[in-house]
């Protein structure tokens, strides 16, 4: 059987793995049932879904055709370097790094962190625009999980709060 979109191919692939990795790690907790769902419940069926789907995204790339095969490009660095650099920026100025002397800058500052490295991949970056859009995304945040939650980790930078 020939691959007629290795697009769709590749991505069915990684959600097949990624479902079945999460599925396996579930396995590690309490699973419970539908009534009494255990801390493993929520992952388990998320994971059997997720390789369901990606089965399903794998077989329609060997039967449905396409004009030219759907190839997969060249790996786009600049974007991946900063996504994945925003996140781990995000964990650093929300935690700090205790062993190195990095304290914690706490949520609202990891937040805005995390937008305007992130709001570099793109191919524009409008700094007004990120600014309200972190704004947004720190008020709406701290309201989720300070407020609603009551979820306890730090706020604001070590001298302020």
């Amino acid at each position: 059987m020939r691959i007629k979109s290795h697009k769709d191919f590749g991505s069915g692939l990684m959600f097949t793995a990624v479902g079945i990795a999460f599925a396996w790690g579930a396995t590690n907790y309490t699973i419970g049932e539908g009534a009494r769902m255990g801390p493993g419940y929520f992952p388990l069926m998320l994971g059997i879904l997720m390789a369901i789907l990606g089965l399903a995204i794998t077989f329609t790339s060997l039967v449905v055709e396409t004009e030219d095969g759907d190839r997969i490009g060249a790996i786009a660095w600049k974007p991946l370097g900063f996504i994945i650099g925003s996140n781990v920026l995000f964990g650093v100025l929300l935690a700090g790094i205790p062993r190195l002397g990095i304290p914690a800058f706490g949520l609202i500052v990891a937040i805005y962190g995390l937008t305007f490295v992130a709001a570099m991949a793109g191919d524009e970056f409008k700094a007004r625009e990120v600014a309200v859009l972190a704004t947004v995304l720190a008020i709406g945040s701290y309201l989720a999980f300070v407020v609603l939650l009551k979820l306890q980790f730090p706020v604001w930078p070590w001298f302020i709060g």
